[in-house]
């Protein structure tokens, strides 16, 4: 005998390697293979405290040296049997070793009465089958071993799998009347097919049917949410067009999304040139009437003589040279989309009365008609005018006002935002370059700072004509203050709701009017993201080494 643990014969795996007899006074009574040649295994064979456990486990592990095997211990009258065997992967020794409970387990697969198993050999011969099963099939308990598999489960293609190695899942086989759904698997050892388990996985297709329903249910679920996703990603495209990060653009965009849905008059107010056809756009393609028509009308456009048949349309032949099959009028256009009326403040009093009449009604009647023709549309109105001040002075009706400002919309004068002038003025660059075919080129710290300390009166509309030139002059890659001309003013005659601050400009040279906005909105923006300096650097569009030596200017 040697203490050593001996090497293991050739003998296959999972095969016995030892076993040995225990009584109940933990003496060993025989042993035999690996235990019989191993003084130091029968020392732990013998061992109370390792018995006891593994009398608890019933299967457990055993490691000595290079040699592990799996223990199974059976109880006999007066002692116990211990079975040593090879694992057939460190899969089985490694689930064995960590779950103290794998007897249990094992033991619950072969007995749960709602998972019936039956195991066949390499010959097609039952070796095992389930309690459940036994009673299912009105066999006695042992009654079906070694008998085909044929001639106890009709309909059985276990056989089959044992012959092409190929698992089949989710079949359906008719056993006694009933239809089951079931798996089948071989089993290997190696290469060698050893044998084969078909278990039930369903009791019949109803169960089937009630998986797929809630497999369905959940799907759809799935689906709704991408929907809302898609549905989130959409709107955030649709109102990528509206630019600027200053609270006054933020909480405009965030109206726009929570008015856009609802089927309600909308008023856009602002200066011209702010983007108050942008709202519009914005407010249908995020509205229930995105898939119909948007229809803009420019209502100071509009000739006196011709606004009724332009918005309502008119019928065959109802004046001279009017088309002889008649022609609809933007209110039909507009049926089941949105009509856009713009500048509705320099509508005439007539046309406000037949206005306030069709969205009173939802009927228009066609120049020369004889009969009205309902209408399906959304109104969303804009102006730059004070349509209160025009109702005092009688030029704008005031039942009509409260028809269209269900709703009222702002749109910011980019004056009051001047923080999101770099912001803007890149956009304007990235897309005009695109536009024209040109080179990317980078705007200048200087020429954003002397962009943000300007008035415009004209809005953003001024900002980008005043870009797209500066983007056609621009040399060596840089767009730069002189590319600008004057920027400012506003032209002789324009309408303005608000009183144009002064511009920063006015009273200094340039370049030191440059140095004093830029200063201002450095420190600014280091109180904003409280001295974060690459937060800065980002937001005013400048390299941090250039922000760095304009802050130890300024010290």
């Amino acid at each position: 005998m040697t203490d050593a643990a001996p090497n293991p014969p050739p003998y296959a795996k999972g095969h016995a390697a030892g076993l040995a007899v225990i009584d109940r006074c933990n003496r060993l009574l025989h042993a035999h293979g690996v235990v019989a040649a191993a003084s130091r295994l029968r020392e732990v064979v013998t061992d109370a405290e390792w018995l006891a456990e593994a009398r608890r486990r019933r299967l457990s592990t055993l490691a000595l040296g290079a040699s592990r095997w799996l223990v199974l211990l059976l109880p006999l009258v007066d002692a116990d049997l211990l079975v040593f065997s090879d694992a057939p992967t460190d899969a089985v020794f490694e689930f064995a070793a960590a779950v103290d409970f794998c007897w249990d387990i094992l033991n619950h697969l072969v007995t749960d009465p709602f998972d019936a198993m039956t195991v066949v050999n390499a010959d097609a011969r039952i070796a095992f089958i389930s309690p459940v099963h036994e009673a299912f099939f009105g066999l006695g308990r042992g009654e079906a071993i070694d008998r085909p598999v044929q001639m106890v489960i009709e309909n059985t293609q276990l056989d089959r799998v044992l012959t092409t190695g190929k698992a089949e899942i989710g079949e359906i086989q008719r056993v006694r009347g009933l239809d089951r759904i079931v798996s089948r698997v071989p089993i290997r050892r190696g290469e060698t097919v050893v044998g084969a388990v078909g278990r039930v996985m369903f009791k019949g297709p109803k169960q089937v049917e009630a998986l797929s329903r809630r497999v369905n249910a959940l799907e759809r679920e799935v689906a709704f949410y991408r929907r809302e996703a898609a549905a989130l990603r959409q709107r955030d495209s649709d109102l990528a067009d509206i630019i600027g990060e200053s609270p006054a653009v933020v909480r405009l965009r965030s109206d726009i999304a929570r008015v856009a849905p609802l089927d309600v008059p909308v008023l856009v107010r602002g200066e011209s040139g702010t983007g108050k056809e942008l709202v519009a756009h914005a407010l249908h393609r995020l509205s229930p009437r995105r898939v119909g028509a948007l229809v803009a009308v420019n209502a100071a456009a509009l000739p006196a003589a011709l606004v009724e048949s332009e918005l309502f349309g008119y019928a065959p032949g109802a004046f001279t040279g009017a088309d002889r099959k008649g022609r609809k009028g933007r209110f039909e256009q507009a049926e089941g989309g949105t009509i856009f009326l713009d500048e509705i403040g320099d509508m005439p009093l007539e046309t406000q009365a037949k206005l306030l009449r069709v969205l009173q009604d939802r009927r228009i009647e066609r120049v020369g008609g004889n009969g009205a023709v309902a209408v399906d549309f959304r109104l969303v109105c804009a102006t730059n005018r004070d349509l209160r001040a025009l109702v005092v002075e009688g030029r704008f009706r005031l039942d009509l006002y409260y028809r269209i400002a269900t709703v009222v919309l702002d749109v910011p004068r980019l004056a009051e935002r001047p923080g999101d002038v770099p912001v803007l003025a890149r956009h304007f660059i990235r897309e005009l370059a695109e536009r024209h075919q040109l080179p990317l080129p980078e705007i200048d710290p200087e020429a954003l700072a002397w962009l943000s300390a300007a008035d415009w009166p004209g809005n953003v509309r001024e900002l980008r004509h005043v870009i797209e030139r500066a983007l056609i002059f621009a040399e060596d890659g840089h767009v730069r203050v002189e590319d600008f001309g004057n920027v400012g003013e506003a032209p002789a005659g324009s309408d303005r709701l608000f009183t144009p601050r002064p511009s920063p400009l006015s009273s200094l040279r340039l370049r030191d009017a440059v140095r004093q906005r830029e200063a201002e909105m450095i420190r600014d923006a280091m109180r904003r993201f409280r001295g974060n300096k690459r937060r800065v650097a980002a937001e005013l569009g400048i390299s941090r080494s250039y922000l760095y030596k304009r802050l130890m200017e300024l010290v």
